[in-house]
């Protein structure tokens, strides 16, 4: 069934859209100007990156025990870094973010800083920064933090007794999504303008759906996850978060590139340029079917009614829409050995296993009884599934799928559950973004308005191999029609000074 295909307008009216500064004045606007504007305003010599950073560094200690979202801050390093900035800056120099603050994941290598990736115990600084680090710093960002990832990113939630929960900036009561919801919250509350998170079963654009962002996870290798050639066996990429589209692909643009030892090199895109370009009138799919896992996965009415609406106003953009359905096949069988291999990898680094959650160590073990054979025939399934899923791409440009079957939960609901519970949990709240990371291909998740209570929602974008411009110039046309960077949380309550929960 079509969506709207009356509707016969041509998609967007030029080819050059201009993208809408976060402040129509041209001056900033408090903590949400978003990341291109903080470049422009400090390359125009309106703010200093003092100021940003020590701006920035503000919110996250007035938040720190409501929202929760960082493990580590470098106040001092970040300082001392923005003072650099102003000194460049004002010697002429200038470079993409050259003095703006952003943040990334503690799953992500930053010299100094220990990574943790959610364990708890204590773990050793690290001594170099890891590529996509070494890139932010080429482009002139200040990382002014590491944030919160639930235990070695396997849930959707961001909670865990090393650093307590994380909260989603809209609804305290309810989770920002994970892994990645440390990175979400901190962008959601106005902390960062943009921060990075990583995505192996849709660990970005999860809590970017929770938390009314769009999150890109991009092809697999565009962004190097070095000082490991892969992640989790393949299935995990790095990706930013952020409120506008420019701003994530922005934030895409300055990460990308390859370390000579990475397994993943795919050829160079150019993000920002795309999310400024016109689409062209493409043709979508309208999938409302997840991939075989045998659990119930039941959609939940208000996720059907938003998507349903991104659906029709893509339709009156001029596409055409109509509801098609992938053939997954089994292609979770090729999932659970990456994965958990992957997390029995990433254990096996912890310096004190026995700190782990229960669920984590039972996660180890099954990557330990599935490697050898199993792993290396899931990995040799990947070309065949590329061939089944992709036939779709064939009579369609795009796929347009909910990215979550339900609106985020509220905190608690999944962290004491057994590891089985978890994982029905999990499936059923979540079962349409990790396929995509089976796959290596791209995907964005946008935002698709709220439920009844006010929880925000959000509608998947995925495309072929390398189909990162496509998707942002798509993305980019439906914000300019929907205006969701324009909603923004209610201030949160100042706490009382400090840092809470967490080894900072």
């Amino acid at each position: 069934m079509s969506v709207d295909e009356s509707q016969e307008r041509r998609a967007g009216s030029s080819p050059d859209r201009p993208r809408s500064p976060a402040s129509p004045t041209g001056h900033l606007d408090g903590q949400w100007e978003g990341l291109a504007e903080q470049a422009r305003a400090l390359a125009d010599g309106r703010v200093t990156a003092t100021a940003l950073v020590q701006r920035s560094l503000d919110r996250i200690e007035a938040t720190q025990d409501t929202v929760n979202a960082f493990r580590r801050v470098r106040a001092e390093a970040a300082l001392a870094e923005a003072a650099e900035a102003d000194r460049r800056l004002a010697d002429g120099e200038r470079a993409p973010l050259l003095g703006v603050p952003v943040a990334v994941k503690d799953d992500t290598d930053v010299a100094g800083e220990p990574t943790a990736f959610g364990c708890a115990g204590v773990f050793p600084p690290k001594q170099h920064d890891a590529e996509v680090v070494r890139r932010l710093r080429a482009a002139g960002a200040v990382i002014v933090g590491k944030t919160n990832a639930c235990e070695l990113g396997q849930w959707p939630f961001t909670e865990g007794p090393a650093f307590g929960d994380t909260r989603n900036p809209w609804n305290l009561a309810h989770t920002p999504g994970g892994s990645s919801g440390g990175s979400a919250a901190a962008v959601a509350a106005g902390l960062v303008p943009a921060a990075l998170g990583t995505d192996g079963a849709g660990s970005v654009r999860i809590p970017a759906a929770w938390s009314h962002l769009v999150g890109i996870k991009p092809q697999r290798g565009r962004i190097s996850t070095w000082p490991d050639p892969e992640a989790f066996q393949g299935i995990t990429g790095i990706g930013p978060l952020a409120r506008t589209v420019e701003d994530a692909a922005l934030l895409l643009d300055v990460a990308s590139g390859n370390h000579a030892g990475d397994l993943h090199r795919p050829p160079a895109i150019a993000a920002h340029e795309a999310a400024g370009r016109d689409p062209g009138r493409l043709r979508i799919a309208l999938s409302w079917q997840a991939a075989a896992t045998f659990t119930r996965k039941p959609l939940h009415p208000d996720v059907r009614a938003a998507v349903t609406a991104v659906a029709r106003t893509l339709a009156g953009l001029g596409h055409f829409v109509e509801e098609a359905e992938p053939d997954y096949g089994l292609v979770g069988l090729a999932f659970v050995p990456r994965a958990t291999a992957g997390v029995g990898e990433w254990a096996a680094r912890v310096p004190d296993p026995r700190l782990l959650d229960r669920r984590t160590r039972e996660a180890a073990r099954l990557g330990r009884l599935l490697g050898g054979p199993l792993l290396r025939g899931a990995r040799a399934a990947e070309r065949r599934q590329q061939r089944r899923i992709g036939a779709l791409f064939g009579r369609y440009d795009v796929l347009l799928t909910p990215t979550t079957a339900t609106p985020p939960p509220r905190v608690g609901t999944l962290a004491r559950l057994s590891g089985w519970q978890t994982d029905k949990a999990m499936i059923a709240a979540c079962p349409y973004a990790w396929p995509w990371n089976v796959l290596g291909w791209p995907g964005v998740s946008v935002p698709a308005g709220f439920s009844a209570e006010g929880l925000p929602l959000g509608a998947q974008l995925l495309g072929p191999a390398h189909g990162e411009p496509q998707l942002i110039s798509l993305a980019a046309q439906l914000q300019d029609a929907l205006r969701w960077h324009e909603r923004r949380p209610d201030p949160q309550p100042a706490p009382a000074a400090g840092l809470s929960p967490g080894d900072r």
